[in-house]
């Protein structure tokens, strides 16, 4: 417990230091893709005097898919077609540049997650904040916390119909609470300190704890920014002119974490200390795009709750992600993805270890604002460590994107 308890103060260190940074200098904000402040796309409203302005975005993600019997058989075993994302995004400053606002809306049944909490969860994101300078500024609210990067990364902005199954099991999504984040150059490697202390209960859930979510990353780019903030989408689409790479990790310590997976799942009798880790690589060059990613999630002395005869559980282990593509100056982009994930000795009985191979092809009419895809993956799991059969399926998916 002493080394969760040391972990869970180190944020609150690096906010204080951030703090101190602030103000050494007294520079224009800096617009900044990854802070959610920018007027350059979408529809803007000002008013006469230009004190108050609003940015309006919409995007949507129309999919249909389907799972096969087996990895032998490929009759269907069931069918996906829904609207996966409906979002509307409202960027906008009050008075001055440096006070700037970002609200995000979701209209779909799977956006809202509306199983876990049992109520629609519309307000995906409503963060206020204030640049102090072109170095540092600070967000309140709710929003996304800086966990790894492809969850960081946009839905909107992803090479492949949706995030890897690494993604899915052990990103920490949104919570409400400070945030900070610290840009500058140090000999001659441009860094990024994104840290956040917050409630750990994840988005739009009322009920309180006396425990706290600490979070904080590190992300260094030794060959300089990328083109258009491109370490923050997927595929080389700006087709950069010499390489660029980024190394990142980071952790978030969630003490007395009421919900499974801390920050989202179901909700548990009691709670516990969840460690989370990440590490990540994005490099492109000329069309070329690489990025592997390592999550890890952690429970002290882990528990086994049943409810209502059901076992709910943490899903605790480590898993890889790695993906490769091109994109060919016509924009169409062929992509491979591998996927691993390894469940720890406390939850395997329950869990299956998994095995993902996924081919993409797309086709980008405006960016990643309008896109067509189309995805085939191949689906091994083994089985919890006492089945001694596996099984193994394919899926496919084709999905657009349209969006301002």
């Amino acid at each position: 417990m002493k080394t969760f308890s040391y972990i869970s103060k180190l944020p609150i260190v690096i906010i204080t230091l951030l703090l101190f940074f602030s103000n050494q200098s007294n520079a224009q904000t800096e617009l900044d893709d990854r802070a959610v402040i920018n007027f350059d796309e979408g529809i803007g409203f000002l008013n006469p005097d230009s004190l108050y302005g609003v940015n309006l975005r919409f995007r949507m993600q129309n999919r249909v898919g389907m799972n096969t019997v087996s990895g032998q058989d490929m009759n269907p075993a069931n069918f996906e077609a829904q609207v996966r994302r409906l979002r509307l995004r409202f960027d906008g400053f009050m008075g001055e540049n440096n006070f700037t606002y970002y609200l995000q809306l979701s209209f779909t049944r799977g956006d809202q997650d509306w199983d876990n909490s049992g109520f629609p969860g519309i307000v995906r994101d409503a963060m206020v904040f204030y640049t102090f300078n072109d170095h540092f500024y600070i967000g309140f609210g709710q929003g996304k916390l800086p966990g790894n990067r492809q969850r960081v990364v946009s839905s909107g902005s992803l090479q492949f119909s949706d995030r890897s199954a690494v993604n899915a099991i052990f990103n920490i999504d949104r919570d409400f609470g400070l945030m900070a984040y610290y840009s500058n150059r140090l000999a001659g490697i441009d860094y990024n300190i994104k840290t956040a202390v917050s409630s750990g209960e994840g988005r739009n859930i009322a009920h309180t704890d006396n425990g706290l979510s600490y979070t904080g990353r590190l992300e260094l780019l030794p060959l300089g920014k990328f083109l258009s903030s491109g370490d923050f989408f997927e595929g080389d689409l700006m087709r950069e002119p010499t390489p660029k790479f980024s190394l990142a990790a980071g952790g978030s310590f969630n003490h007395k974490a009421t919900r499974v997976a801390g920050q989202r799942g179901q909700s548990i009798p009691g709670s516990q200390d969840i460690l989370s880790f990440f590490a990540d690589i994005m490099a492109k060059y000329n069309g070329w795009a690489l990025s592997l990613e390592y999550a890890s999630r952690v429970v002290e002395q882990q528990q086994i709750f049943v409810v209502d005869d059901n076992n709910l559980y943490s899903y605790t282990g480590w898993g890889f992600n790695g993906q490769l593509s091109y994109i060919f100056p016509s924009n169409y982009e062929i992509a491979g993805r591998y996927t691993y994930i390894r469940p720890d000795n406390t939850i395997k009985w329950f869990e299956n270890r998994q095995e993902i191979f996924t081919l993409g092809l797309s086709k980008y009419f405006q960016e990643h604002r309008n896109k067509l895809q189309f995805n085939v993956s191949y689906n091994q799991n083994p089985g919890p460590a006492f089945a001694a059969g596996s099984r193994d399926f394919w899926n496919f998916m084709i999905q657009i994107e349209t969006g301002i």
